[in-house]
């Protein structure tokens, strides 16, 4: 054999002992990334929220609190929500959930406060859900409705303390306050942001309608129809970063064959 055919043969096996490696390195940087991924993407889909997240100052709203099971070995039996004391709720009337009992929990007030001409001395202080059954399993989330009212016009927002409970007897509490400017806390409070109202959506809507019973048919399209815009952007933000590790390795493998 002529050393012109050695050559040739040795680097033909260089090739294939480098497409080798290629094919063993590969899974391991997809492993990488999809593990970024769901690193990156887990807490947030995990936290209990309040949607809408927002609601016009001096009326009433229907809420929904959204519970995702963050866990793969237990179910969620139990939600507490602590009501602000600080802007009372005077009127809070949660909506029947099949397989959840619910009760109220009433608290008298450091300073009665004026509602349609009378005075108020107590409200709601804490709203409990208890599951009958299996509860939120794992996988699955459930949505709590409850209508609130009068809402304050004089803050900016309302911070509802919350703690979920799990039937191994674990609890998660959602109370950690967010701070403006700095990075979400690992178990942030639900929080209902309030905006200045308009003849549409505030004052109008609480003459109409004193009970909070008002119609929450948009407020929980416009939360699913978030929901789903956020988990859409979400997924492609992760594609993406799958996709530029994957290359990365190419890049790298690519420039020390070059090399070699």
């Amino acid at each position: 054999m002529s050393e012109f055919s050695q050559m040739a043969q040795q680097s033909q096996q260089s090739d294939v002992s480098r497409a080798r490696r290629l094919g063993r390195r590969l899974p391991l940087v997809g492993g990488i990334a999809v593990g970024s991924v769901l690193l990156l993407a887990g807490p947030a889909f995990a936290h209990v929220s309040v949607q809408p997240g927002e609601a016009a100052k001096g009326g009433y709203a229907t809420v929904n609190f959204k519970v995702p099971n963050e866990r793969d070995d237990a179910s969620t039996v139990k939600l507490e929500v602590t009501l602000p004391t600080d802007h009372p709720l005077a009127s809070v009337m949660p909506q029947p959930v099949p397989g959840w009992k619910v009760s109220v929990t009433k608290a008298k007030l450091a300073k009665p406060v004026e509602m349609e001409g009378e005075k108020i001395t107590e409200a709601p202080s804490k709203i409990t859900w208890t599951a009958d059954g299996k509860g939120v399993e794992p996988g699955q989330f459930q949505q709590f409705p409850l209508s609130v009212g009068q809402l304050p016009e004089d803050a900016d927002q309302l911070v509802f303390k919350a703690l979920q409970t799990y039937d191994d007897k674990k609890v998660v509490r959602w109370i950690e306050p967010t701070k403006e400017g700095a990075p979400e806390p690992e178990n942030p409070a639900p929080v209902l942001k309030l905006t200045a109202a308009t003849g549409e959506d505030g004052h109008g809507a609480g003459a109409d309608d004193k009970h909070g019973a008002k119609d929450g048919a948009k407020e929980t399209a416009a939360a699913a129809d978030s929901s789903t815009s956020d988990t859409t952007a979400r997924v492609l933000g992760a594609i993406g970063i799958v996709v530029g590790i994957v290359g990365v390795g190419f890049g790298v493998l690519a420039g020390r064959r070059r090399n070699a």
